[in-house]
């Protein structure tokens, strides 16, 4: 029902080509954002670019626009030629724009959802779509409950037996605890869990997913994957950005709902989960969600947690304003835009062993990494001169910009002394692979399109999520201390004394 028939012509055991969606409508909703234009359009480019989507794949853009198709056309050309990984072929987009439509209308309007049934219907038959239909619901949280009721009203959301239905949501998934489990009373009474796919685009990426490969494809890393050598486990997100224009939609949420909630916590959840009877959805959500549920916070989280606000200062080269003085901040505002908690696993493997997560905008540079740090060798033959350059052996991978995995060893200096200094060994995908890594959202349309869900967090994972971060949450808001750091920096003060506590120290950014 979601594949296409095989090729007879193709030998099984030829895995260059990837599988291909099934006839499907994409219906876009919120297609005038950011996120669409950014993102979503130039990847749904790139599918049609690669010969991932079907000949008849159609998609819907649905929003408050006094548009018609060729309006909408337009724009989505204008987003696949200034945004598209691949080179723009115009072949491939003139037969991609055949199949976009456009349906005017606000999200309380009966009328213009009624409208948006008819024009499906109307490609299934003109474009043998099959009445297969994913609706992409970017759009603000405010807006699930009634857009989905809507769907359910028009007879959108109803399949058939030999027709599916899918609903996309985009993060975040609730504020709290209580509002994630509400928001997903409202999508569940449309559509059932199997049919709904929450995009978390952290998890599309090629680097995140060869978390995965690395530790359960080699024997060489799995014997030390535990507390006899781990000392400690670093994840962070660093950004050098500020908030930009976000400032109506970051305010009120800040640095650990945005990223520690889903991105970091998924991270621990791939480096610290056991391994999956198969890479099926549902083994490796299990695994993961296994994880989660073992995550345990320390007593004292005065001591365990760090957050920050940006101040004023130097980036690049350029001189920046402080978050207080984003337009759109208000001058009491405590949200932070550095966040930094200190997690501990209740597991036979991970006893005794802290996951560090940070993030932070305003930072020094970019970079989102996971870092194991091992112990230090128990006895060393060596006197302190000779070592004193010598750090903590590490495994490092990194997610972005510049996707690869970094094994830190010391090694002797050449010369008639023994002495011994850290050295990196490098592997960089962009070097060992002539094919570059697709975007992230490349990957999760088509795993939609195809309905194959193993890297979207099921609703158990964001609720475990939520559980760690509520409480963390709640003692900040009892607290109201935001300290500031500098622009350009590595973040406040509180976040080194964090680790200072524990003998330990960041990693450079």
């Amino acid at each position: 029902m979601t594949d296409t028939a095989p090729n007879p012509l193709r030998d099984p055991r030829d895995k260059r080509l990837p599988r291909v969606a099934g006839p499907c409508v994409l219906v876009l909703f919120g297609v005038t954002g950011d996120l669409s234009r950014k993102k979503l359009l130039p990847a749904i480019y790139d599918l049609a670019n690669r010969g991932l989507l079907p000949p008849g794949f159609s998609l819907v853009g649905f929003a408050r626009r006094d548009w018609d198709h060729q309006d909408f056309r337009q724009i989505a050309y204008e987003a696949v030629k200034e945004h598209a990984r691949t080179p723009f072929r115009e072949d491939v987009w003139n037969h991609l724009s055949e199949g976009m439509h456009f349906v005017p209308g606000e999200f309380n309007d009966p009328g213009a959802f009624d409208a948006l049934a008819m024009a499906v219907k109307e490609l299934d038959a003109s474009r043998g779509t099959g009445g297969n239909y994913a609706f992409y619901l970017s759009i603000p949280p405010k807006f699930f409950s009634t857009v989905t009721e809507q769907l359910q009203r028009s007879g959108l959301a109803d399949r058939t037996e030999s027709s599916w239905r899918r609903v996309v949501i985009e993060k975040p998934f609730g504020h709290d605890l209580k509002s994630a489990q509400e928001l997903n009373d409202i999508v569940h009474r449309v559509f059932p869990e199997e049919s709904i796919f929450r995009i978390d685009h952290y998890l599309g990426k090629e680097t995140v997913q060869n978390i995965l490969a690395l530790r359960f494809a080699n024997t060489m890393f799995e014997p030390i994957w535990n507390r006899s050598y781990v000392d400690h486990v670093q994840i962070t997100m660093a950004e050098d950005i500020g908030i930009g224009g976000r400032a109506g939609y970051y305010d009120g949420i800040g640095a650990a709902r945005d990223v520690i909630q889903n991105h970091l916590l998924q991270l621990l959840a791939l480096t610290a989960m056991e391994e999956p009877t198969s890479f099926s959805s549902e083994a490796v959500r299990a695994e993961k969600a296994k994880i989660l549920s073992q995550v345990r916070l320390p007593e004292d989280l005065s001591l365990a947690t760090a957050r920050g606000q940006y101040a004023p200062g130097w980036q690049g080269g350029v001189k920046v304003k402080g978050y207080l003085e984003e337009e759109g901040i208000p001058q009491s505002s405590t949200t932070e835009t550095y966040a930094a908690v200190k997690l501990e696993i209740d597991s036979r493997r991970w006893a005794g062993v802290p996951f560090y997560l940070r993030t932070g905008k305003r930072l020094s540079r970019r970079v989102t990494e996971v870092a194991l740090v091992f112990q230090k060798a128990p006895h060393q033959p060596f006197s302190q001169t000779d070592t004193e350059e010598l750090g903590q052996n590490a495994l490092v991978m990194r997610v972005q910009p510049d996707e690869g995995i970094t094994v830190r060893f010391g090694s002797k200096v050449p010369g008639t002394s023994m002495e011994i200094r850290d050295v990196n060994m490098d592997f960089a995908y962009g070097e060992s692979f002539t094919e570059s890594s697709p975007e992230a959202y490349e990957r999760l349309i088509l795993d939609v399109l195809i309905g194959d869900p193993p890297l979207f967090p099921r609703q158990e994972e964001v609720e475990l999520s939520w559980r760690i971060l509520d409480p963390v949450e709640e003692h900040w808001d009892t607290s109201k201390k935001v300290d500031q750091y500098k622009s350009g920096g590595y973040g406040p003060d509180s976040a080194d004394e964090m680790m200072a506590r524990d003998g330990r120290v960041w990693r450079r950014l």
